[in-house]
């Protein structure tokens, strides 16, 4: 039997160690876990409720097309309906998107370092990654990024707040990039931790899609809303490229409990609100514990818009 080439240079990912198997090795009582920036304040208790319904209907398969929250998102973000897809988190949403553009004959083009899932996705379908460094500031060189394009670049990854550094792109520059990359380059703005930002600066995306049809966004449930066990991510774009995607989307992506979960989830957002000012009290937490430690922080400092921690 042989497997694809590209799959004997990459490694499984390897997620932060469960906090059960950090107690039982160490003989722990308490362990908090940084590794994977889940939200310490856990979930909505709207979500808990809504989880108690429907653990009732198990039996069922849930809705491929996610109707029921496809609806209520759709309202919550004043886009149509058909401009979403939904996956088992916003990683499937880059599995689907990979799958979809990227072949041995296409290049792709991502930050360094970033979130590693662009470049683990694109590998496994034989692409080329052209990786930039950031700036010294830790943000995306989007010019140099824009100058790695060619004719086999299919997709370029921007993620923004940047998952290690935290930085993100500002609306200008955002619009200055966007306005230069060729329409046939899809761009995928990836913001995970889009509902933590509260620079000025940082941009309102959806709007942009009316003007960049070549535009994707990526948001999830995982991280503000707190559901990361329950894996609902999605994308928002163009509804002809949503259509064109949505054969590569695996049926029964989403559970029935991660859609009603998030369906709850939305409708609670005086919790998303306090964990973002909760959020923002531990990010000087940790600003003044550097400070006072002497310990040297990156000078992007100001530009951090989230706790990474």
């Amino acid at each position: 039997m042989r497997i694809k080439e590209h799959l004997k240079q990459l490694k499984p990912y390897q997620p932060g160690k469960p906090i059960e198997a950090v107690k039982a090795e160490y003989g722990l009582d308490k362990v908090v876990k940084l590794a994977s920036n889940e939200n310490p304040y856990g979930c909505s208790e709207a979500a808990k409720e809504a989880l108690h319904h429907e653990i009732q209907q198990l039996a069922l398969y849930p809705d491929g097309y996610s109707a029921a929250l496809r609806t209520r998102l759709s309202e919550h973000l004043n886009v149509s309906e058909t401009s979403l897809i939904f996956g088992n988190g916003s990683d499937e949403i880059i599995q689907i998107l990979c799958r979809a553009f990227l072949n041995d004959k296409t290049n792709t083009i991502a930050a360094a370092p970033t979130f590693p899932q662009y470049k683990h996705n694109a590998v496994i379908e034989g692409a080329e990654v052209r990786e930039i460094a950031l700036r010294a500031d830790g943000s995306h060189d989007l010019d140099a990024m824009l100058e790695a394009i060619d004719e086999q670049t299919q997709v370029v990854w921007v993620c923004s707040p940047n998952n290690p550094t935290g930085t993100y792109t500002a609306e200008g520059e955002l619009i200055s990039f966007l306005e230069r990359v060729p329409s046939r380059v899809l761009v995928v703005l990836d913001e995970a931790y889009y509902e933590y930002v509260t620079a000025e600066d940082y941009p309102e995306s959806i709007p942009l899609l009316n003007t960049y049809p070549n535009l994707m966004i990526l948001r999830t449930f995982s991280k503000a809303y707190g559901l990361a066990a329950l894996r609902v991510g999605y994308g928002i774009a163009d509804e002809k490229l949503i259509r064109q995607i949505e054969p590569a989307r695996e049926p029964f992506n989403t559970s029935r409990l991660g859609q009603a979960a998030a369906i709850a989830a939305l409708d609670d957002q005086e919790f998303i609100a306090s964990c973002i000012e909760k959020n923002q009290a531990g990010l000087q937490q940790y600003y003044d514990f550097d400070e006072n430690a002497r310990i040297k922080v990156l000078p992007f400092t100001d530009k951090l818009c989230f706790n990474r921690l």
